[in-house]
């Protein structure tokens, strides 16, 4: 039976030492361990991860093994020398501070990188024995990129999704990254790629776009044949944990002694991890401004802030929190009085009635990271907040901004804005606290952390479905056998050829693309046999395809669907269309032409055309990624479509497609066979307007919605000479 299986850097659960050298187990209180809870303990299901200390004797890992496997977990090992270069080094020193933007921090060691490849590789043959057919990953985290590759290697049909917890950067910063490159191809071995926003997303694909070549539509882009989904699902909490901790017994006795030891004023929290991402001593500055210009709260409001110890033996780490003890004791020391502290600094963990206690005491939440790919600090806290008073200051840089909008959005490298912010939440009437804190919980209940591990689950199957859906079957002996025989019994049959690609190869020069003297016969005999109907319908313009195939008895569609053309007959439109949008397309076009030797532009009729088949490898993808990206932009009033084909950028009215050109010819008609063939996404609509009894065949490995697929344009001539000829 097909199971689960969930891969991240940490298990749900941390292994320590006590005084007496024993193993001691503790369990993850954090969001993730919670959503995930309902998935990993079920049946068959499992947890793979680092268990969170270097393990050297083989007795112990035997026992970890035991006692872990007992909870559906299963640990990776790493050595000292693998946490530290691995997990302090590549994915903290270098990941990190890189996702982040803060690139001062940012190491380029190749040593490291080795380390990162080498531990992803480690968790990837972990990982391999657990793995049957039809089993589900579900790979957190921006320590395991490369994973997702790794594993679609062991089993292609693994369903893979992969969610990233931090912001992912900008293309201008993650261009920075030497393995940038290796990072992304690792990343689109997952099927479902989600992130917290849309900006993580939107940077996601636009790095693609721009470093691998690959562009995207509504998210979706193919990695190879493979269709993969990349979405925001920012996570949410366990609402009803936080909720009903606030109303425990233990946390009311702490929130009155705490109030009691701080005295009649108003709270302002913070509780951050010690990190340079979560601009701490930029808050401390903006409270001491507010202390400054605002005499009147002096032994009226304390700044409570709680900072987690973390990653303090690494120098930048300890010179932060320096600053950060610095500027606690320069405050205090200048407006602090006997009867009154203004900051209250815990550098500690606190367990969760403790925390729900602050959070039910604090009038104010400042909650001002420099940039964080979520933050649930202020999620938990107006979970926590059963009265619905108290007010979120909230960074619009943090990935929560974008949810809880009727928190005080600020900028947290504007001191003054921070200043004003605080000021407004120790002013704010209740009535307006109330209102916007009952429109957050709303929110927050409806997108707690269960929905968002449901949504996840959706999106991934939906892809899924979408592969399957797309997945063509090569054409077999007994297949081509079946088309012959139906061909054979068929009292009328119609058939639809695509050109460039499909009968012919393709060629530096598109003049190139004449039909050969085998093709012209081929076309000849099937035209002929008064049973068939032959429609060659192409991108072509309507004269090039005209003069090619004017002696042959079958119908032309040009231009994918603008002009046709029944033997016999002249040219025709199917409907009048507006050219006065190509000016100023065709002005872009030139200019991209001038800057990319060997490409050029074709003008026909009704669409424009970029050609890059004579232009340097490399050079021609990532002009077209410029240039799609550009056109996209022109065109996004307009009713134009911007489609990329082998080689070609082409542009033309959206009204038009060869779908719509073939359900004309097949539109209150009865055929006995029907049959197409084409090798891009114009044909794409083509296949989708066929009857479901046709033989649809597709021309290459990518993905497709029609039934069959060949190599190549030979393949479709064999086809085309086996129902000419059934005993060859």
């Amino acid at each position: 039976m097909p199971k689960t299986i969930i891969v991240s850097n940490r298990l749900p659960i941390k292994i320590t030492r006590n005084d007496a050298d024993e193993l001691v187990y503790l369990p993850s209180e954090g969001g993730l361990a919670t959503g995930l809870g309902s998935i990993y303990k079920e049946g068959d299901n499992i947890w793979i991860g680092w268990p969170g200390l270097a393990i050297t004797k083989s007795k112990e890992k035997d026992q970890i093994c035991d006692r872990l496997h007992s909870e559906n977990m299963s640990p990776v090992f790493l050595t000292a020398s693998e946490i530290e270069d691995f997990y302090e080094g590549f994915s903290n020193e270098t990941l990190w501070p890189n996702f982040h933007y803060f690139n001062q921090y940012a190491e380029y060691d190749e040593e490291l990188w080795k380390a990162y490849q080498k531990v992803n590789r480690k968790f990837a043959k972990a990982i391999e024995p657990y793995i049957e057919d039809g089993d589900t990953l579900w790979i957190h985290d921006y320590q395991l990129l490369l994973l997702p590759a790794m594993l679609r290697e062991v089993n292609e049909n693994l369903s893979i999704g992969f969610f990233l917890h931090i912001p992912f950067p900008s293309y201008e910063s993650f261009r920075l990254i030497p393995w940038r490159r290796e990072l992304l191809e690792g990343m689109m071995g997952a099927d479902f790629l989600g992130f917290h926003t849309y900006d993580d997303m939107r940077h996601f694909l636009s790095s693609v776009n721009r470093l691998a070549g690959i562009g995207n539509s509504n998210g979706q882009i193919t990695v190879g044949s493979r269709p993969v989904l990349a979405d925001a699902l920012p996570m949410g909490i366990d609402y009803e944990k936080y909720a009903n901790t606030a109303a425990l017994p233990d946390t009311l006795d702490r929130e009155v002694r705490y109030r009691t030891s701080l005295g009649d004023v108003k709270p302002i929290l913070t509780i951050d991890r010690l990190d340079y991402s979560k601009g701490i001593p930029q808050r401390l500055l903006a409270f001491e401004r507010f202390l400054e210009e605002n005499e009147s709260f002096h032994e009226n409001v304390s700044l409570l802030m709680v900072v987690v110890p973390s990653r303090d033996n690494v120098p930048k780490y300890a010179q932060l929190k320096a600053e950060i003890e610095l500027l606690v004791g320069r405050i205090n020391g200048k407006f602090g009085r006997m009867n009154w502290t203004p900051i209250h600094y815990f550098y500690r963990s606190f367990p969760l009635n403790a925390l729900s206690a602050f959070y039910r005491m604090a009038h104010v939440a400042l909650v001002t990271p420099m940039r964080d790919g979520m933050n649930l600090v202020c999620k938990e806290f107006i979970a926590s907040k059963l009265d619905k008073k108290g007010v979120l200051i909230l960074s619009e840089m943090a990935g929560a901004s974008k949810e809880l909008s009727d928190a005080i959005l600020i900028n947290p490298n504007n001191i003054e804005q921070m200043v004003a912010a605080i000021k407004q939440a120790l002013t704010m009437p209740e009535k307006e606290q109330i209102r916007r804190m009952e429109i957050m919980q709303q929110s927050l209940k409806r997108y707690n952390i269960h929905a968002w591990v449901s949504l996840f689950m959706e999106r991934l199957a939906f892809i899924k479905k979408e592969q399957a859906n797309l997945q063509t079957s090569p054409i077999s002996e007994s297949i081509r056998k079946n088309i012959s025989s139906q061909y054979a019994e068929a009292d009328s049959r119609i058939i639809f050829l695509d050109y460039d690609g499909t009968l012919v190869g393709f060629h530096a020069d598109p003049l190139d693309s004449k039909p050969d003297p085998e093709l012209i016969q081929i076309l000849k005999k099937l035209g002929k046999n008064p049973q068939n109907k032959l429609v060659v319908i192409s991108g072509r313009d309507r004269d090039t395809l005209g003069s090619w195939l004017e002696d042959i008895e079958l119908d032309l569609i040009a231009e994918h669907g603008v002009w046709y053309k029944k033997y016999g007959e002249d040219w025709n439109q199917f409907q009048n269309l507006d050219t006065s949008w190509q000016h100023e397309f065709l002005h872009v076009l030139e200019m991209y032409v001038d800057r990319t030797p060997g490409s050029f532009v074709e003008k026909k009729d009704y669409s424009l055309v970029w050609h890059y088949r004579k232009v340097e490898t490399g050079l021609g993808e990532m002009r077209t990624r410029e240039l799609t990206s550009h056109l996209k932009y022109i065109s996004s009033e307009k009713d134009i479509q911007i489609m990329e084909g082998h080689k070609i950028v082409e542009i033309k009215d959206s009204q038009v497609n060869k779908g719509s050109a073939a359900s004309e010819w097949i539109k209150n008609k009865d055929f006995g066979f029907y049959m197409a063939c084409g090798d891009d996404r114009t044909d794409e609509d083509t296949f989708r307007a066929m009857p479901k009894e046709a033989f649809t065949i597709k021309v290459g490995t990518s993905s497709s919605s029609a039934n069959y697929r060949v190599k190549d344009n030979e393949d479709i001539r064999d086809i085309l000479k086996l129902l000419i000829n059934p005993e060859n």
